[in-house]
């Protein structure tokens, strides 16, 4: 009598099936457990599947998640477990035997996991960690200047938007590959940049304990097995150059252009430099004494200070531009103390010839002179283009800029461009 008692009431306390819901034969009260099996569960379209024990699968929009259902101090409840596809059934199952176990011990499982939260620390996202490492970088002093910090900037915040809200610490080579692959062969440099930037966070991020294990955004051993570079003899672009036997004449036609910007591309050509280097130039690095132009490390691509002799004829077109000084810019551009843009050049450069050369491909137009024409050893004609040559060891002992042997070169250069 007192079995039938508790049968009764245990048939009283258990929910009534709802509409929709699948029922399994019990061995338990009134459904047992592990009910559903892989493949009822694929083959069903109920909106609730019950497994037993508090454990039902509901389906919400277009998605299908676990619940435990439960009753602690006399309230029903119910708790998240997961999504079906990132949760299988057997660890849905494991999840809910966890949580009985702490209501059979007078624990709210609800409670404690709401407690875990607030004390838990969030996890640190990619965005956020790569946003830090930039700002780190530019507070240290790092990068060059402005222009490496912009492109860092568009790097992780743009290329990397998919990935920029996944926890850092989960990032994997799926995540790189889903922002590599569509600028991949089509904007190649961007993409090896994008790379390297990403593997670079997340190394910081390793020492930093953020995240363990392998670099998923590593090249060698690793993505080179599913990325292939596109044939750098055919995607590679270089500057158009102009043959260093026109420059002569072009040099005179140039002449003939008025304008700051004409007399910035004549010291461009004279002294084989970057536009940049040049447009840069302030009167404070020209030593007029000593004929020499000191470009400061924060303006070199090599991140080191170059010395770059000049010759008479770099000379004196400087006294000429010092007597229409205005501010500390060598090459003031129209707006006051702002320097000359790209553009400038590349205008005075087309109102002097109607080719298809380019402002930086003067460079290669040296280049070729010093081999063909000056003889000058490779070493010299590398340095005046401040160029790095040579493996660590030959540069640790390469402690000379070799100022005077390239003043040579320089000043024969500029007799050639007469």
């Amino acid at each position: 009598m007192v079995c039938l008692n508790i049968l009764n009431k245990m048939l009283i306390s258990s929910p009534h099936p709802k509409s929709g819901e699948k029922v399994g034969k019990d061995t338990m009260g009134s459904h047992t457990l592990n009910a559903l099996t892989v493949k009822s569960i694929a083959a069903s379209k109920a909106v609730k599947l019950r497994d037993g024990g508090g454990l039902w699968l509901v389906t919400k929009g277009t998605g299908r998640y676990w619940i435990y259902s439960f009753t602690f101090a006399g309230l029903r409840r119910e708790m998240g477990l997961g999504p079906l596809h990132t949760v299988t059934l057997a660890e849905a199952r494991d999840k809910a035997e966890a949580a009985r176990k702490l209501v059979r011990q007078g624990k709210d499982p609800l409670a404690l996991r709401q407690e875990e939260a607030e004390v838990r620390p969030a996890a640190m996202t990619f965005g956020a960690y790569a946003d830090a490492f930039v700002d780190s970088a530019v507070k240290a002093g790092r990068w060059r200047g402005a222009k490496t910090e912009a492109r860092w900037r568009n790097l992780v915040e743009k290329h990397a938007k998919p990935i920029r809200a996944k926890a850092i610490g989960e990032i994997s080579t799926r995540d790189v590959l889903s922002v590599l692959r569509p600028i991949w062969g089509e904007k190649q440099e961007t993409a090896e940049k994008l790379r390297e930037a990403i593997e670079r966070v997340l190394d910081s991020a390793k020492v930093e304990g953020h995240r363990t294990g392998d670099n998923p955004a590593a090249w060698k051993s690793n993505l080179t097995h599913v990325l292939h570079k596109p044939d750098e003899l055919t995607t590679r672009k270089h500057h158009a150059a102009m043959p260093y036997k026109d420059v002569p004449s072009f040099m005179k036609r140039l002449a003939e252009v008025n304008g700051v910007s004409a007399r910035a591309l004549e010291f461009t050509v004279l002294t084989a430099a970057r536009s940049g280097e040049v447009r840069g130039a302030l009167w404070a690095e020209i030593d007029m004494g000593e004929k020499v132009w000191t470009v400061p490390a924060v303006r070199m691509k090599s991140g080191k200070a170059h010395r770059v002799p000049l010759s008479v004829s770099a000379v004196s077109l400087l006294e000429k531009m010092k007597a229409q000084s205005v501010n500390d810019l060598v090459f003031p551009g129209v707006r006051d103390r702002k320097p000359l843009s790209d553009a400038s050049l590349a205008k005075a450069l087309r109102a002097a010839d109607t080719g298809d050369a380019t402002v930086h491909g003067f460079r290669s137009a040296f280049r070729d002179y010093a081999t063909e024409v000056a003889h000058a050893p490779r070493e010299i004609a590398e340095a005046a283009l401040s160029h790095i040559t040579g493996d660590a060891v030959e540069r640790a002992y390469a402690r000379s800029d070799a100022l005077e042997r390239r003043r040579e070169l320089m000043q024969a250069w500029a007799d050639h461009c007469k």
